[in-house]
């Protein structure tokens, strides 16, 4: 699937990754630009399970995902010029240990203009996808997951406190969080 995104990119002039969650907040990486950005027809949701990073088989804990429908404020980060395939490994490695996202190349809408950017989707049929769920399963996964990077609600604080210094706020998160925050 890395080679098809390498090919769909084509290896000339900029690559952009859309963040919407944790890479807002820990791109690993020195971006060589930042600007907000506006992903029509997505919305960031606490819905997919997460068994490794911040959950485990036993006790699966939640990350973000970018489904369709709505709209997705979030920022567009372009990797530096001459570490763009280091760095594509580096996060295809990160976001795509199970191969569970479906990346896809979507336009954002930036203060400077629309463009190409990579982000990591995911299919309501994908069996990582939760559906919906109760605040009291929220709770107790908030309770109980934790994964190599951490726990889901050390996750979900760090992105909305992430989201909130880009000027972007996520109520169904702050709500979500409530007294978490």
């Amino acid at each position: 699937m890395l080679q098809t995104v390498r090919r769909a990119w084509g290896g000339q002039g900029d690559l952009w990754l859309f963040g919407y969650a944790s890479l807002i907040w820990r791109p690993d990486f020195e971006p060589a630009e930042q600007r907000p950005a506006r992903v029509p027809g997505w919305h960031r949701a606490l819905r997919m399970w997460s068994r490794i990073n911040r959950g485990t088989p036993d006790c699966p804990g939640l990350v973000f995902a970018l489904l369709s429908g709505g709209c997705c404020r979030g920022v567009a980060l372009k990797l530096p010029p001459g570490q763009t395939d280091a760095l594509l490994e580096q996060i295809w490695a990160r976001e795509m240990p199970l191969g569970v996202y479906d990346p896809r190349w979507l336009v954002c809408h930036t203060p400077q203009g629309p463009l190409r950017a990579l982000a990591f989707t995911l299919s309501r049929r994908s069996p990582s996808y939760t559906g919906e769920l109760s605040e009291a399963h929220y709770r107790q996964i908030f309770a109980q997951a934790r994964g190599r990077y951490g726990s889901t609600l050390d996750y979900a604080r760090d992105t909305l406190h992430g989201l909130r210094q880009h000027g972007i706020e996520d109520r169904a998160l702050a709500r979500l969080l409530g007294s978490q925050a």
